[in-house]
C-alpha cells in the first residue's frame, strides 16, 4: 500500500454507526529502518551546515579585535584592581593609573624615582597600594583621585626584592627575591621567612615571581631561577618542590579551582598543574602550546574557563582552560615583545602592556559586539553561537573557524618547530624500533618538563 493512502486510512476512525470519522490531530509516523533514520539525520545536517557556514564566515567578517592604546613608555608591569582600576609600572620608574577599560581616563601619573620598580599590589582594604624597588625598598601609596598622590616609605628590606603579592582579605603580602618573606602591613619587619633550602641560610636561587591563591588564600607559589616550582602554606613551614627542566616565569592561579596552577614557561609552552597530586606522575593536567618564543606572563578570566598569555614572538593567545592550542591570537604590526597581559574583571576586554610603549586595549572575543542590542539581534547571535557549537565539528566550518592570519616570522618559526618535533619523534622511533624493548620508553609530552620532586618537607 502505498504511504499516502495509508495515511487517507489512518487519519479517519469509525464511528458505532459504520460512519467513518475525521480525526483532529495528524498522526506521526515512525519508521524503524535504520537507514531511513540515518538519511534523515543526514539531511537535516547538511540542511543546517550552509547557516552554520554563513555564521562562521560572518563571525570572521566582524571580527575587530583591537579596541585602542594609550601611549607611554616601555611596559615592564601591569596590575588590575577590583573597582575597575587599572595600574602599571613603566621602563623610567614612573608609575601610571587609568580608571576602568571602557573609558580609558588617564588619572595624573605618580611622580619616578631613580630606579625601575619591578611589580605592584592593592592592598586588601584598597586604601593603598605597595611597589617595590629593586633598592631595597617597600612604599606605600594612597589610592585617591586628587592629585598629591605622595609615596609613603614603608621599610628598607635586607634583601633585593623582584616581586610581591598581596593577599586577598588580610592586610598581608608575600615578597620575594634572595627570600620569600611573609610581611604584615601593621608592622615593619616580616613576620616569616620561608628559607626551603636544606643549608638554612636562604634559597638557592633568587626568587623570580610569587603569586597568592585568590580562592585558597593561605596558599601561595613561587618559581625561581634555579628552575625550581615551589608550593607554600602560611599555616605552615614546609613545602613541596618541583623541578622543571626550565625556567618559569609568570604564575595564575584559576579563580575558580583553586587546585589548578598555570605556569608561563621559557620552553614557549603553558602547563597546568593540579596541587592536589604533585607528588604524582599526573601532576601536570594540560599543556597549552603555540607560542614560538618565551611566555612572559598570564593573567585568567574572571570564570576560570579561559586564559591569556602574552610571549616574546610579540602576540598574545587566548586559551580554553581544557584545550591545548589557542582559540585565538592577537597580534599588530608594530606591538612588539609583551611583557604583561590583564584580563579585565567585567570579562570583555584584554589589556596588554610591551616593550613599544604602548598599553592596548583588546575584546576579549574578537566578533562580540559592543553596546546595547535588540531583542531580536541578541536571539540571532544566540542562535548562530548554537549552531556553530552543534555542528562545529563538519571539516569545512572547523576550517573557516580555525583560520587565522599570521605574521610572517611567526609563521615560520611555528613551521620550523614542527619539522624540529617531527624529526624529534621520527628518530626516537628509530631508536627505539633498534633498541631493546623497553630501553627506550614512552614519555608523555606532558612529563618531560618535570624532572621530578625535589623536597618534600
Amino acid at each position: 500500500m502505498h504511504l499516502a493512502d495509508a495515511d487517507k486510512i489512518e487519519g479517519k476512525k469509525s464511528g458505532p454507526a459504520g460512519l467513518v470519522l475525521p480525526n483532529v490531530g495528524h498522526k506521526a509516523h515512525m519508521y524503524f529502518n535504520p537507514e531511513f533514520i540515518h538519511f534523515l539525520v543526514v539531511t537535516t545536517s547538511h540542511k543546517n551546515q550552509k547557516p552554520t557556514l554563513n555564521a562562521v564566515e560572518l563571525q570572521g567578517f566582524l571580527k575587530s579585535l583591537f579596541v585602542s592604546s594609550a601611549k607611554g613608555h616601555a611596559i615592564i608591569y601591569l596590575f588590575k584592581h577590583e573597582k575597575g582600576r587599572f595600574l602599571g609600572t613603566i621602563q623610567d620608574a614612573e608609575i601610571f593609573l587609568c580608571e576602568g577599560a571602557a573609558s580609558h581616563r588617564r588619572l595624573p601619573s605618580l611622580p619616578p624615582h631613580t630606579e625601575t620598580r619591578s611589580t605592584i599590589k592593592v592592598s586588601a582594604d584598597r586604601f593603598y597600594f605597595v611597589t617595590v624597588r629593586f633598592l631595597k625598598t617597600l612604599f606605600k601609596w594612597p589610592l585617591q583621585k586628587s592629585s598629591n598622590l605622595d609615596a609613603v616609605p614603608y621599610c628598607l628590606v635586607s634583601t633585593i626584592v623582584t616581586g610581591i603579592s598581596h593577599h586577598r582579605h588580610k592586610n598581608e603580602f608575600i615578597t620575594c627575591g634572595e627570600r620569600v618573606l611573609l610581611w604584615d602591613s601593621s608592622t615593619k619587619s616580616p613576620r616569616f621567612s620561608y628559607d626551603w633550602n636544606t643549608s638554612g641560610d636562604g634559597n638557592e636561587a633568587s626568587v623570580a615571581c610569587v603569586k597568592f591563591n585568590p580562592v585558597e588564600t593561605n596558599l601561595f607559589a613561587s618559581s625561581d631561577y634555579a628552575n625550581n616550582l615551589v608550593l607554600y602554606d602560611t599555616r605552615a613551614k614546609e613545602v613541596i618542590k618541583v623541578k622543571l627542566t626550565t625556567r618559569i616565569n609568570a604564575l595564575a592561579w584559576n579563580p575558580m579551582e583553586a587546585f589548578i596552577l598555570t605556569a608561563a614557561s621559557e620552553d614557549y609552552n603553558l602547563y597546568s598543574f593540579d596541587i592536589r597530586r604533585m607528588d604524582k606522575n599526573n601532576r601536570v593536567i594540560n599543556m597549552h602550546s603555540g607560542h614560538t618564543a618565551a611566555v612572559m606572563d598570564l593573567d585568567y578570566s574572571p570564570t576560570g574557563k579561559e586564559f591569556c598569555a602574552g610571549s616574546y614572538d610579540k602576540s598574545i593567545r587566548i586559551f580554553r582552560v581544557e584545550d591545548g592550542k589557542s582559540r585565538d591570537i592577537y597580534h599588530t604590526k608594530r606591538m612588539f615583545k609583551v611583557s604583561s597581559v590583564l584580563w579585565s574583571a567585567d570579562n570583555k576586554y584584554i589589556l596588554s602592556g610591551s616593550s613599544d610603549h604602548n598599553v592596548r586595549l583588546w575584546k576579549a572575543r574578537a566578533s562580540e559586539k559592543m553596546g546595547k542590542m535588540k531583542e531580536r539581534e541578541k536571539a540571532s547571535i544566540n542562535y548562530s553561537e548554537e549552531l556553530k557549537r552543534k555542528y562545529g565539528h563538519f571539516p569545512e566550518v572547523r576550517r573557516i573557524a580555525r583560520n587565522r592570519h599570521l605574521p610572517k616570522h611567526i609563521y615560520h618559526s611555528a613551521k620550523e618547530h614542527r619539522i624540529i618535533k617531527d624529526s624529534q619523534s621520527r628518530k626516537e622511533g628509530n631508536r627505539r624500533a633498534h633498541s631493546k624493548k623497553g630501553a627506550v620508553p614512552f614519555v608523555a609530552a606532558r612529563k618531560k618538563p618535570i624532572v621530578g620532586l625535589e623536597d618534600h618537607q
